[in-house]
């Protein structure tokens, strides 16, 4: 499938895990998407529900995405700002992407977010202990060429259209009062922060956050799917063991892009937890045989820990 990305990028990004969770989504579209982390966006944005609710604790990402819905944002505003904005960091490179900093810490500008957050190192969204944006210069001071703002805006105005047809709305709230919300005929995604990885002063995450997530995924009446790391060459995450054997658990490998170094990225099994069996018994014993000769040829390589 074409995967449409959006015109935000945030660390940890599941632009290439979104078939394989749209796959794997039980939603036929009569309740609510509802994203109580929503981060980039990318999985809803591809579902393109009818009803969503994408909601984040930070509000320069929710403040941007509303700015597209009331028009205050639209290709063409984008088109011509960045293309101001890029002239400068041409000129002065990254005195200028330091005083856009300074400036959006000042006023919250959401197109000073959108031109950050593209000139920024790795595209990483990181905010100080004072909630100010604080990721340095990408050291690219011809970001802005005139193929990469097109690329931007052609995904603003895939937004805008969304927007217009959909009934989405972005709201501002902590993942426990968007988690309670949900009704039976809702689908719930989450993709939460990482303990210990990606974390700031919208992102902080602990022990006691995952546990009381779990409890309320637990409880809710909605169907839902959860997007976490299962374990790389170090470690494995122990959240699933702790908390996550309740539910189908289905694993795949995956590449991260964040970090200086390529030979420092290295790969990651990802994981997704579900509170139903999407799979038919004689699918489940399939997926369980492939998972084990892992044929470079199958279109998913996962292992399968299903609910009994």
């Amino acid at each position: 499938m074409t995967v449409n990305v959006p015109p935000l990028k945030c660390q940890g990004i599941k632009t290439k895990l979104v078939e394989w969770i749209k796959d794997h989504a039980s939603f036929e579209n009569e309740g609510r998407w509802i994203e109580p982390f929503m981060g980039s966006g990318v999985v809803g944005f591809n579902m393109r529900p009818n009803r969503a609710i994408f909601a984040d604790v930070n509000p320069h990402i929710i403040n941007f995405y509303n700015a597209i819905k009331q028009g205050d944002i639209t290709a063409g505003i984008a088109k011509e700002f960045l293309e101001k904005e890029g002239a400068q960091l041409h000129a002065k490179s990254e005195d200028h992407y330091y005083e856009i900093r300074e400036r959006f810490n000042k006023d919250g500008n959401p197109l000073d977010m959108l031109f950050l957050n593209r000139a920024c190192f790795n595209g990483v969204m990181r905010f100080n202990k004072k909630g100010g944006f604080n990721v340095p210069f990408g050291h690219k001071p011809e970001r802005f060429a005139k193929a990469y703002i097109t690329k931007i805006t052609n995904q603003i105005k895939y937004v805008t259209q969304a927007t217009s047809r959909y009934d989405w709305q972005f709201v501002c709230a902590d993942f426990r009062k968007t988690i309670s919300s949900a009704l039976d005929n809702d689908f719930i995604y989450c993709d939460p922060p990482y303990i210990g990885r990606h974390v700031d002063y919208f992102n902080s995450w602990s022990e006691r956050d995952e546990q009381e997530l779990y409890e309320l995924l637990k409880d809710t009446p909605a169907k839902l799917i959860l997007s976490t790391w299962h374990s790389n060459q170090y470690r494995a995450n122990p959240a699933i063991d702790k908390y996550a054997q309740r539910f189908t658990i289905l694993t795949r490998e995956h590449f991260y892009h964040v970090g200086a170094s390529e030979k420092n990225r290295n790969p990651m099994l990802e994981a997704i937890i579900l509170n139903y069996n999407p799979l038919t018994p004689v699918e489940l014993e399939l997926e369980k045989q492939l998972a084990l000769f892992d044929k470079p040829d199958n279109k998913y390589r996962y292992a399968v820990h299903a609910v009994k």
